[in-house]
């Protein structure tokens, strides 16, 4: 039975990863009574078997590429080695700093923290069990669902953990394998294969669509596969796997149509499903589509009243930015503000393999689909002074925009870049295309000499009829 205690609360969030901590942080700024109910680890996927240990680790991947081609800047260094037990321990290190950080900051602002597994009932109550703060009832005037998501997985490729991966498995590796393949061509899949080739693993990536990384324009596309595969990373696309099987020393995998792979290691990466186990939906009149996502509006309103849900239960972009974004709208929402919603369509992407890529907005091909008269820029790093001083000139920034009446440029719709630290250059982009700013307005900006960023200006500039390079 359940047992009481002081637990009204305005807002109840269920699940404290990127979405439920947003959540609750921006509620409790705002002036609200907020619970946060969370059974695993606050911070989530994201923190602890997702963006942030993943990054670490290809961070390390970036090192150990800096100090092997040292000797091209006149630093004579013997050849570097891994050492995965000190890479794995930093990478922790970093993962429980943030972590203590988010509890720090949800104690600061008087959230409730919660220990347990959160189920919804009728009437927005929340039922907690199997955590330290015991069995408990928490009713609020709003819930927040967060749930978030756990790799998927495919039928004849049983995760053991060890031969069989999946992402939470691999940031826990000890050693580097020396043959690996990487089921799943979008971004997570191209960052490991990234990774591990660097580390020094014969990587090859297998993908069942006719192309990799969806969503980033074609020219993109081009330049990372020309890129990876100048780094022997193998990509096959069009290609399904049936299933798999252990070898003597590794595992064979089944291929539709052709010969078996053979492989020390296989990363499962073809996406992750919403985790919604015992969250009591049905009891609560929460609506879930086909693919179990649960059901919202454009404000996150589920089919239950004052009930939301955001993040990775909800089929958005799974990525931590959208589910703090919607967080914020949620909290918006139901304190009256009228928010406008999440532009799905103009959310912007990072993917942190080598070279790395980063969009927003339309591709070449989707703008053309949705009507627009096209103009184009493409310039590449190959001529950039900043990107030669660095040694990293693979690569490419590509501007999408109107087809101005007067030559000089309509909206920018669209900005799709791959090369030397293009995640932290998209900024600019992602302004131009959400303000829906012009060619020749953009094309104003003044950029330093000598950064990367002065690409983005000249593929602007082009756009004008007057380019200087």
């Amino acid at each position: 039975m359940l047992i009481a205690m002081s637990n009204s609360h305005e807002l109840v969030v269920v699940g404290g990863g990127p979405g439920g901590y947003a959540a609750a942080l921006y509620g409790a700024a705002a002036g609200l009574d907020v619970a946060l109910v969370e059974k695993r680890r606050l911070g989530g996927t994201c923190l602890h078997v997702g963006c942030i240990p993943a990054k670490e680790l290809l961070e390390t991947a970036s090192v150990y590429r800096t100090v092997a081609g040292a000797g091209e800047f006149g630093i004579a260094v013997d050849a570097p080695t891994v050492d995965m037990a000190a890479a794995q321990a930093r990478k922790q290190r970093i993962v429980e700093q943030l972590h203590t950080g988010v509890g720090k900051l949800l104690e600061g602002r008087k959230v409730t923290l919660v220990d347990g597994w959160g189920s919804l009932g009728a009437d927005r109550t929340v039922s907690v069990s199997g955590g330290e703060s015991g069995e408990v009832a928490l009713t609020a005037d709003h819930v927040i669902l967060a749930t978030g998501s756990v790799p998927r997985t495919l039928a004849g490729l049983e995760v053991d953990g060890e031969r069989v991966m999946t992402s939470d498995e691999l940031l826990a590796i000890s050693e580097v394998p020396e043959r690996a393949v990487i089921i799943g061509g979008g971004a997570i899949g191209l960052e490991f294969a990234s990774l591990l080739a660097d580390l020094g693993s014969q990587v090859t990536v297998l993908e069942a669509l006719p192309r990799i990384l969806p969503g980033a324009d074609d020219d993109v596309v081009k330049m990372l596969t020309r890129a990876f595969k100048k780094r022997k990373i193998e990509i096959r696309t069009g290609v399904s796997v049936s299933g798999c099987r252990p070898t003597g020393d590794g595992v064979a995998l089944d291929i539709d149509g052709g010969d078996p792979l053979s492989a020390d290691a296989v990363v499962v990466c073809v996406g992750r499903r919403p985790f919604t186990d015992g969250l009591g939906l049905d009891a609560a009149g929460v609506e879930v589509d086909e693919g179990g996502y649960i059901a919202v509006d454009e404000y996150c309103r589920t089919a239950a009243a004052g009930v939301y849900a955001v993040g990775d239960v909800v089929r958005t972009p799974q990525l931590a930015h959208v589910a703090f974004a919607e967080a914020i709208m949620v909290v918006k929402h139901l304190l009256g503000e009228s928010p406008a919603p999440v532009d799905y369509d103009r959310v912007p992407w990072a993917i942190y393999c080598h070279p790395e890529v980063a969009f927003v907005g339309h591709t070449e091909a989707s703008a053309e689909e949705a009507g627009f008269e096209v103009a184009t820029s493409v310039h590449r790093y190959q001529g950039n002074g900043r990107a030669m001083i660095v040694g990293e000139t693979d690569g490419l920034a590509k501007v999408i925009a109107e087809r101005g009446g007067d030559g000089a440029g309509g909206r920018i719709l669209g900005v799709h870049m791959v090369g030397p630290w293009v995640t932290e250059q998209l900024g600019q982009g992602y302004l131009a295309v959400n303000w829906e700013a012009t060619v020749p307005e953009v094309a104003e900006f003044i950029q330093p000499h000598p950064t990367m960023s002065e690409l983005f200006g000249e593929t602007v500039l082009s756009l004008t009829g007057r380019a200087l390079h």
